[in-house]
């Protein structure tokens, strides 16, 4: 008898024989299925995931005791490889064997703890307009970059000071305004929602205001470069052949010279120059590695990634958060620094705000915040019934709260990630309630 199980696109085939090891008995190779205590406590992925070296045991000794490792595990790639995801997540996962870079952990001077500040109904409204804001702005210097004319910089600055002023006052409003938003330009949406995740994670790493307004400006302007790059040659991004891939690479330089030419700050020009390096060295332009790559422009590569995993260009097919999650933390310290990845998935939760869910008692909505002690148990703004039946008014459902002393059989929980835009599932076409007032959306976000 197997169990089967999604995790980076792939089918994973798994015997249902376990072997219950002790931590410090485990051997490079063996996959790890199941913990001495919840996921949720840990930094691991909730899929499981391969011992690649003894820096794994190391880490997974300072949590548990005992695991659980899988005894005739299977690895069958090919539904990965022919899924339609973009040429270059499929390249990616053929680089686990890189070579590991282990550098000490990040250290952030000046560490600050941010309260929530703002409702997620009050701050969704002032986010709403923020990112109209953002689209203007990045319109704007489209608009003079494609004159001919030297882009003035400082009506974006002004916009990404106000997200992360946003963001600072409550994290889950703008992911949950840009998640749902509708705009036709791929490239608009992605600088823009990859702005957010650096945000957010910024500020769950406890990042001052002020690298957070240079973190946010520099991911906005990222891909300021592809704007002197042939349009058809941005839009076929994933699928370039050598000599279009060398020419497509240029855009970092581009946008760089831009900047400086523009005399944006040190600091933001270094998110541009270095989010495309990676932490072993296999980036681009400048193959940089490790400690060399400034910490804000990691942020950004790390987002920037992340969000062509789960909004990609085209017809590809994107992953889910969830899958997107555990694609991080096996490239960590091959592509990104492993306690970045940590944090970024810390910040974000295992179901990040926005994301289409069902239950485990069939009801489908969307989850509207996460807490850090809980990233299994979200809060939840259920749409249907169990039937899959739209409901005449959506309500706010605490899974953390709703599961509190009940026994295992009656837990509550999120059963699986569902596509954006699954039928039905808008919420903007839902009330709210339960949430201490009754509220719409639609009106919020006009």
């Amino acid at each position: 008898m197997e169990a089967s199980i999604n995790l980076l696109g792939s089918r994973y085939v798994v015997g249902v024989r376990q072997r219950k090891v002790a931590v410090h008995d485990l051997t490079v190779g063996a996959f790890v299925s199941d913990l001495d205590r919840p996921w949720h406590q840990t930094p691991f992925p909730i899929q499981g995931f391969y011992v690649r070296s003894q820096d794994d045991i190391r880490s997974l000794t300072s949590f548990c005791k005992w695991v659980m490792v899988d005894v005739a595990e299977t690895r069958d790639t090919s539904e990965f490889e022919t899924s339609g995801a973009p040429i270059f997540a499929r390249r990616s996962a053929k680089r686990i064997d890189q070579d590991i870079v282990q550098l000490p952990p990040i250290q952030v001077r000046n560490r600050q703890d941010y309260p929530i500040a703002s409702t997620l109904k009050k701050e969704a409204r002032q986010s709403t307009r923020l990112l109209k804001d953002v689209d203007k702005a990045l319109k704007l210097v489209e608009r003079e970059v494609r004159g001919g004319a030297q882009p003035d910089f400082r009506v974006l600055s002004r916009v990404a000071r106000g997200m992360a002023g946003s963001v600072v006052r409550n994290p889950d409003a703008m992911l949950w305004v840009a998640r749902l938003r509708q705009h036709d330009d791929h490239s608009y949406r992605h600088s823009l929602n990859a702005a957010v995740w650096a945000l957010v994670c910024g500020r769950h790493m406890g990042l001052e205001v002020d690298a957070l307004n240079n973190l946010a400006l520099g991911a906005l302007l990222c891909h300021i470069g592809k704007l002197d790059l042939p349009v058809q040659l941005v839009r076929k991004d994933t699928m370039l052949d050598v000599d279009d891939y060398a020419e497509f690479r240029t855009y970092v330089e581009k946008g760089v010279q831009r900047l400086q030419q523009a005399g944006m700050p040190r600091a933001v020009i270094n998110v541009v120059q270095y989010h495309r390096e990676r932490h072993n060295g296999s980036g681009f332009p400048g193959r940089v590695r490790g400690d060399r790559i400034p910490l804000l422009a990691k942020i950004a590569g790390l987002v920037d990634y992340y969000e062509t995993l789960v909004e990609p260009r085209g017809e590809h097919t994107p992953m889910t958060p969830a899958q997107a999650v555990a694609h991080l933390f096996e490239l960590r310290n091959i592509e990104f620094q492993e306690d970045l990845v940590e944090h970024f998935i810390q910040s974000i939760g295992i179901y990040p705000t926005g994301t289409l869910v069902q239950l485990s008692n069939g009801q489908r909505g969307a989850v509207i915040s996460n807490s850090r002690g809980r990233r299994l148990w979200p809060q939840v703004m259920v749409m249907t019934d169990m039937e899959q039946k739209p409901l005449k008014a959506a309500r706010i459902v605490n899974l953390s709260e709703f599961n509190e002393g009940r026994e295992p059989e009656q837990v509550l929980s999120v059963s699986h990630c569902l596509p954006f835009g699954a039928e039905g599932l808008d919420p903007r076409h839902f009330e709210v309630t339960g949430a201490n007032s009754r509220w719409s959306l639609r009106h919020l976000m006009g």
